[in-house]
């Protein structure tokens, strides 16, 4: 298969007040040109700066920092020497990777006895719950036997449980309104090349889900990123964004954030809300995390909060392999009428549909989630705590935000060897993925792993413990803050 071509946004720039800030709110107020360069690049790792981006020109820079422009001319010298940064001659500078800071993706290394996985943050499935669910559907099933069996909207009495469980969560909905797909993947591959053509911007939260970057660039859709920390948004920014680059759509998971665990406050989805509307960007909302609320009340659907008529600008996309196995391959997406009978129709040439066996599955489970997360939502709080507490134990120099909901921990490991560490854990029989592999643009969040709490406590313990080890042992090559390989103790 040809390998996917990613189309970068051409057109990025920073102004010189917003570059400012960002660097005064890391490095402190007047930084020398070294600590300038560190600040600069620190940002750029961090996914807070897009590859790809023209920076200030130097001597407006300088005047905005406070400084000479002399310290902001041998700042820029150190982020070229480097390969942070590359210029042309009356063109200016850009933002601009180290060659071989590229990851690799972990995620087609199949796993072995012994292996422990942390690279998917998915749980097991409520086996109980899951064989009653088996027994039912197989009751069911030979009513549906005599029909032909292709339900490219899915079958109706799901697409009716699918909309009554919106509609309890405060989003009205009617079953006309939903449609059920392969996966919650699917559903968002499908919306994507509906909405979507090649060239189109979207925007994207930086870091964020990796299959969901990935179905965008097979796509051609060119990603414009907005920074997404352990603290949240920065809604002005998502705002000025979506007016200035138009995109044709905007990818956000609000609700505990892959991979970072931020929950968008209320006010805020309002605001992104509006700006969208008036934008007429369409935003497409993954809430497949949303039932994973381990602090704090589930929030309600994020078009919820759209005044009359917006929602129908809001495409929600979600499934059961968060809340409840992701082997059963059953997703939705819930849009208006019109909207899902573009859907349905886009499908039908390569995805008929959905299987009827696992749809009268997913029936029963949907309707005893509440049940599964009575007993799902305790069992992951105790098993977030257990892994924190064993890496304060084992690597008590990373640090984390202990997040209100969602399956992982986004940890920064104080120096970019998040790539270099999953290939040595691979020695070690742990499976993970570098922070790298969640970045909108290629080789940032070199400093992140993401860690699920997925697994059992005393494996997820065992996990890290391996990771210490590994980091111990030395790391294999990565880059140097100035851009140079060396070996990591």
């Amino acid at each position: 298969m040809a390998e996917a071509r990613v189309v970068h946004s051409v057109d990025r720039r920073l102004g010189s007040r917003q570059l400012a800030g960002l660097v005064t709110a890391a490095g402190g107020e007047h930084p020398g040109y070294r600590a300038l360069a560190q600040s600069v690049r620190t940002l750029l790792l961090d996914g807070r700066i897009p590859l790809h981006t023209r920076l200030p020109a130097e001597r407006e820079f300088a005047v905005a920092l406070g400084v000479s422009r002399a310290t902001v001319t041998a700042a820029y010298d150190v982020l070229r020497e480097g390969g942070f940064a590359r210029s042309r001659r009356g063109a200016g500078t850009w933002t601009e990777l180290p060659e071989g800071s590229r990851p690799a993706n972990l995620a087609a290394f199949p796993v072995g006895d012994g292996m422990i996985e942390l690279a998917s943050a998915a749980p097991g499935a409520p086996r109980a719950e899951l064989a009653d669910a088996f027994a039912a559907a197989g009751e069911q099933l030979a009513r549906h036997a005599p029909t032909p069996g292709y339900h490219p909207y899915g079958l109706p009495e799901l697409r009716a449980a699918i909309a009554e469980r919106f509609t309890r969560r405060g989003l009205p909905t009617l079953p006309d309104q939903v449609l059920v797909t392969t996966g919650a993947q699917h559903a968002l591959s499908l919306t994507l090349s509906l909405l979507g053509r090649a060239g189109d911007r979207v925007l994207v939260e930086n870091p964020s889900y990796p299959n969901a970057l990935d179905a965008m660039r097979r796509q051609g859709l060119r990603a414009t990123p907005v920074p997404v920390t352990t603290e949240g948004w920065d809604t002005d920014l998502v705002e000025s964004t979506l007016r200035q680059a138009a995109p044709r759509m905007a990818y956000l998971v609000p609700d505990f954030q892959n991979p970072t665990g931020a929950l968008m406050p209320e006010d805020q989805r309002r605001k992104v809300i509006g700006t969208a509307r008036a934008t007429g960007t369409w935003l497409v909302v993954d809430e497949t995390i949303s039932d994973i609320a381990l602090d704090v009340p589930p929030p309600a659907p994020f078009a919820a909060h759209a005044p009359h008529g917006a929602a129908e600008q809001i495409v929600t996309v979600g499934g059961l392999s968060k809340t409840h196995w992701g082997g059963l391959r059953v997703g939705w997406v819930r849009a208006g009428s019109r909207l899902i009978t573009e859907l349905a129709t886009a499908r039908v040439p390569s995805d008929m549909a959905t299987p009827v066996i696992e749809q009268l599955i997913t029936l029963h489970l949907l309707e005893r989630t509440d049940d599964v997360l009575r007993q799902r939502l305790p069992l992951l709080r105790a098993q977030r705590d257990s892994l924190a507490a064993a890496l304060t134990h084992h690597l008590p120099e990373w640090r984390w935000r202990l997040p209100a909901g969602g399956l992982s921990l986004w940890v920064d490991l104080g120096q970019p060897v998040a790539s270099a560490l999953a290939q040595a854990a691979l020695a070690h029989g742990v499976r993970i993925e570098s922070g790298a592999r969640f970045g909108a643009d290629p080789g940032t969040h070199e400093h992140r792993l993401r860690i699920p709490f997925t697994a059992r406590a005393e494996v997820g313990e065992e996990g890290v413990r391996r990771l210490a080890a590994a980091l111990a042992g030395g790391l294999p090559a990565t880059v140097r803050e100035d851009g140079h390989p060396h070996w990591v103790a």
